[in-house]
């Protein structure tokens, strides 16, 4: 039996899905598209500087993407009879599409037909991190494109602000995440904003369903929400950094947020209830940044392996938000 035949048979028993073998590599255009990486690159370095608001919008892509049938850039395409994952409650106010777009079409003039939109997803949100500062991590590539994108997937599968402790580890553990991924990629909430009542308002008006405050939340930070923020539980218009004074920068002061309970997602906070994790949290927090940077970058490589198309699977599409007719 081949190691390739049994290493499916494995994956099968074990219904790991994120098991099946990956041939992503560093360099894949090296050959086909020598100036691609350069390109996205570039892209990214003359447009992002001008909304850096941006880098977190295109991070998050890259993570709901990956979440619904792996890093195939489902979350690009657009509805037609059917409803796409565009259109799921989770991606409503997803952001950077058209960063998307702008890359590809320089990359269909430079080498058509040979760039996978699932990997100009995963370049993108590295380098836009990057360009605002934030840590750079290996992005191996040779994705291929998915042909069906279905709402109702997504808002199944990508975890909700609302998700305690253990139903974010089932959910990151269905993608072959661990809590040490889970931890470290909720890091990225550091140059994150998210809408009042879509979110979080739950939390301040109504948490239990009997008008009540969730009482997981400092007193204090709940009370300046309500004063300066969130105007009541159906504001789903404003606007709120989940790391105030430096949504811009990424740094530790997300997790510092946290140990303060001041984490403005219930799926924020839910990371300190389990002693471990705080703990974790704590010593993350008292090292050098380098550390958090380093520790993240290897989740989101991790990450951006998640159940991948690759050799003669999906497509190349022409234009990410249209499957290939």
């Amino acid at each position: 039996m081949s190691m390739n035949f049994k290493l499916i048979t494995v994956c099968i028993l074990l219904g790991v899905f994120s098991c099946v073998h990956a041939d992503l590599k560093l360099g894949f255009y090296s050959q086909s598209c020598p100036k691609a990486e350069k390109i996205a690159l570039n892209y990214v370095k003359k447009h992002i500087p001008k909304a850096p608001s941006l880098a977190a919008a295109l991070l998050r892509m890259h993570f709901h993407d990956c979440f619904v049938r792996g890093c195939d850039a489902s979350v690009l395409i657009n509805a037609t009879t059917n409803q796409t994952e565009k259109l799921a409650p989770p991606n409503l106010n997803l952001r950077g599409f058209g960063i998307i777009d702008g890359v590809k079409s320089l990359l269909e003039k430079e080498c058509p037909g040979v760039v996978s939109c699932a990997d100009i997803v995963a370049l993108v949100a590295r380098d836009s991190v990057v360009v605002t500062g934030g840590p750079f991590w290996n992005v191996p590539t040779g994705r291929r494109d998915g042909f069906i994108s279905n709402a109702t997937e997504a808002l199944n599968h990508i975890p909700a602000p609302t998700f305690n402790f253990s139903v974010l580890t089932q959910s990151f553990a269905s993608k072959g995440l661990n809590v040490t991924d889970l931890l470290l990629l909720s890091g990225a909430h550091t140059i994150g904003v998210a809408h009042c009542g879509l979110s979080f308002s739950n939390r301040l008006y109504n948490f239990t369903g009997k008008g009540d405050q969730d009482p997981a939340l400092d007193p204090f930070y709940a009370a300046n929400l309500k004063k300066l923020k969130c105007k009541g539980p159906n504001d789903n218009t404003t606007i709120v950094e989940m790391d105030p004074g430096s949504s811009r920068t990424f740094d530790l002061g997300y997790y510092k947020l946290l140990l303060k309970r001041r984490g403005l997602l219930q799926s924020d906070a839910a990371l300190t209830t389990n002693a471990a994790v705080k703990s974790a949290i704590t010593r993350l927090v008292n090292s050098p940044l380098e550390v958090f940077f380093k520790e993240f970058g290897l989740s989101m490589e991790k990450m951006g392996r998640v159940q991948v198309l690759t050799g003669s699977q999906g497509e190349i599409r022409k234009h990410c938000a249209v499957v290939n007719s």
